[in-house]
């Protein structure tokens, strides 16, 4: 914890992002789990991962550090459960185009919500990054978007807003270790999983799958995006959060032989220079001070 604590907090967003971008590669391997399958084993090694960390971290603490979290910290969780189960119905109910470019509107609801609720002035810089890596972000996506379902279009945008709430809290109380509301978040969405979904038995190729999915993806990303946002104002995480568009599909090129359209080569660069504009700006600042 003390080491990873250390660690620059753009830096560790960015590392955060890296683990969430293997999500689609991953969920693309599963043979034969439906999504909701899916979503149970995903949460059930979140869960453990989360736990690891915390009992590592607090020892005999543990449970002084979950009520440290407070109130703040379990409404976060709530709403990050419903975030994640979210996701799960988004993809039943919507294209998976329209449904990864609604969760990149996260560096939208980041820097609303940071300006109103913690006062975060988004700067010239801040505001043109946003702007050209929402572009990024269209050129990625942009042909693959099509109307869907009504009703999987709303739903899909309680990720992004649940994310922003997440990372709102964080930076709201900074002192204070926010790491045991994740789980809540996945014991939430555990047991939506289990109750849709009408067996939870899967073979042992997904349950593989399910693991390094939870333990690893999601559980490694969001510990790290957690302490990473306590130093990050919200509007900058958004930014480098959108990092998980461009090495998705880098993964699908390296491990799936998925070649990437010009469009979404484009799109990245620009993603890419968006994030590389926002480190040099905050180096800048850093120097000056």
């Amino acid at each position: 914890m003390n080491l990873i604590s250390k660690l620059p907090g753009p830096l560790l967003v960015f590392l955060g992002a890296c683990c969430l971008s293997f999500g689609g590669l991953i969920v693309k391997s599963f043979e034969g789990a439906t999504l909701w399958q899916i979503l149970f084993w995903r949460q059930f090694f979140f869960i453990i991962a989360v736990s690891i960390f915390l009992i590592s971290t607090y020892k005999k603490k543990i449970f002084k550090a979950i009520y440290n979290s407070g109130i703040p910290g379990l409404f976060g969780g709530i709403v990050l459960g419903f975030g994640f189960s979210s996701y799960v119905f988004a993809m039943y109910n919507t294209t998976v185009a329209n449904t990864n470019f609604i969760i990149q509107t996260q560096v939208i609801f980041l820097a609303l919500f940071g300006y109103i609720f913690l006062k975060e002035k988004v700067t010239t810089v801040t505001l043109v990054s946003i702007i050209l890596a929402i572009s990024g972000i269209l050129l990625i996506l942009g042909s693959t978007l099509s109307p869907g379902q009504m009703s999987g279009n709303i739903v899909a945008f309680i990720m992004p807003i649940s994310f922003a709430v997440l990372i709102l809290v964080v930076r709201k109380y900074p002192t204070v270790d926010m790491i045991p509301l994740q789980l809540v978040a996945g014991v939430i969405a555990m047991l939506i999983g289990y109750i849709i979904s009408t067996k939870i038995t899967v073979s042992t190729h997904d349950l593989i799958l399910g693991f390094l999915a939870g333990f690893f993806q999601i559980g490694f990303g969001f510990i790290l995006i957690t302490i990473g946002a306590r130093t990050t104002p919200s509007a900058i995480v958004g930014i480098i959060m959108l990092t998980e568009a461009v090495f998705g599909p880098l993964w699908a090129w390296i491990f799936a032989n998925e070649n990437p359209p010009v469009l979404v080569i484009l799109g990245g660069c620009i993603i890419i220079f968006a994030v590389f504009l926002q480190f040099f700006s905050r180096l800048e600042k850093v120097k000056k001070i």
